[in-house]
């Protein structure tokens, strides 16, 4: 594919997944991109916490966290409202946590400026 990437960790350019395992983009309201696969840098709290604010109100969830910097990179829904339910499972990257290399024309770009063909988990 054109668009192939690498998704890396702002902190410390760890790499934590790539495009081939993207399944879903969330816009709107939290800034996601969704894998389905990670790498072994992305490691998760066994903790959940409750989201009291926000997009995330209401919401049961593990964060993401990069093994080699221990920034937070996003999370893994467990519990969520029903607007948000396509996403339990799923490892959710937060967009301005990382970065991504553009495998065939050798570039970096901030994930936010990203626009990765559509797929979605809606449907």
């Amino acid at each position: 594919p054109e668009d192939c990437a690498v998704f890396h960790c702002r902190g410390c350019w760890a790499v934590l997944g790539d495009s081939l395992h993207l399944c879903a983009q969330e816009e709107r309201r939290l800034g996601l991109l969704v894998c389905f696969k990670v790498t072994k840098d992305v490691a998760w709290e066994e903790s959940l916490m409750i989201g009291l604010e926000g997009a995330l109100l209401g919401c049961a969830y593990s964060a993401l966290l990069c093994r080699s910097c221990g920034s937070i990179v996003g999370f893994i829904l467990y519990s969520a409202s029903s607007d948000l339910a396509y996403l339990r499972g799923f490892f959710c990257f937060f967009k301005d946590s990382i970065i991504c290399y553009l495998l065939k024309k050798q570039v970096i770009i901030e994930a936010s400026k990203m626009n990765f063909p559509a797929v979605t988990l809606k449907e």
